[in-house]
């Protein structure tokens, strides 16, 4: 299929930008990774990811450099030219556009919440001997918006990460509490369906994982009348395992003109973490197919197997 051959083409060229941030990551190069023209390839980029190539590796790369800000002592100049950039002064400029301050204060200002957050955290850990310490230093307040559900919530925490980060400020995280977390957990939200009726609707965003032992992915769910499920999609036929770096994912459903809700997040199952950032939705055609996963499985034509040989 056409559209998924672009989808995977995007995905070398966005796993070659994320193995390469200190190299050169011109609109060239990047279209060779995808066997496209460098003029093919850039409106396809656009298309799947919602900016420009060059928009994409910027952000990136301030990312990664915000990342070694919080967790490095390097001079910023060092910094700014690890990622590229050709002075310190032309890094600070497009810094501050993205972060609303300069390097130096973005240092100083995020490294004390996230040290008052960790002397809270220790305060708890010794009331507390049962607190999981892993996190201490990485995690802070849950996100404003999401809430905390799934077959076993309390086996699971989500939270907001100011060092691993997609774009922008922070990430959303999802972890196991224990080693034997049981069912799933997810961070979710959900909104009316208003604005969306009689649409197909894509939910992409970024996944990061670590040691995700049995699966995690984003899923959304459509509901209509007395939280009848119209439509769902959990990525269950295409889940995320193990350790990956920062990939888009996509689910794709179309929203009937009686849909009343549309529920959307982040899952995780079993034992990990996964991180999610720069979600979006966009309205699209029908020439992007849906990923719904069928309520029941499709009857045979007849009956198969008489003799069970």
């Amino acid at each position: 299929m056409i559209y998924t051959d672009h989808a995977e083409a995007i995905g070398r060229a966005l796993r070659y930008v994320e193995a390469n941030l200190k190299e050169d990551l011109s609109l060239d190069r990047l279209a060779s990774r995808s066997a496209f023209s460098p003029y093919y390839f850039h409106r396809l980029f656009q298309h799947h990811v919602g900016m420009t190539p060059a928009n994409y590796v910027r952000k990136r790369r301030l990312a990664n450099a915000a990342g070694e800000l919080l967790t490095t002592d390097r001079r910023i100049l060092e910094i700014a030219l690890d990622y590229r950039f050709e002075s310190q002064e032309t890094f600070t400029r497009a810094f501050k556009k993205q972060y609303r301050m300069t390097p130096g204060r973005y240092r100083t200002y995020v490294k004390e919440i996230l040290r008052q957050q960790e002397q809270k955290r220790r305060t708890g850990m010794n009331k507390t001997d049962k607190t999981d310490k892993t996190a201490a230093n990485e995690f802070e307040r849950e996100p404003e918006g999401w809430m905390l559900a799934g077959s076993h919530p309390g086996d699971y925490e989500m939270g907001i990460d100011r060092k691993i980060v997609h774009q922008g400020k922070a990430s959303g995280y999802l972890r196991s509490r224990r080693d034997s977390a049981g069912g799933f957990g997810t961070m979710m939200q959900m909104f009316k369906a208003d604005a969306y009726r009689g649409t197909r609707l894509r939910l992409t965003g970024f996944l990061k994982t670590e040691n995700v032992e049995q699966w995690c992915g984003l899923w959304m769910r459509i509901d209509g009348k007395d939280q009848e499920m119209l439509r769902f999609d959990n990525m269950s036929n295409r889940p995320v395992k193990g350790t990956t770096a920062w990939n888009p994912y996509s689910v794709v459903l179309d929203v009937p003109r009686d849909s009343v809700a549309i529920a959307f997040g982040v899952l995780l199952c079993g034992k990990g973490r996964v991180w999610a950032d720069t979600l979006r939705f966009d309205v699209v055609n029908e020439t992007v197919p849906t990923t719904d996963v069928p309520d029941e499985e499709e009857l045979p034509d007849g009956p198969v197997n008489l003799d069970f040989e």
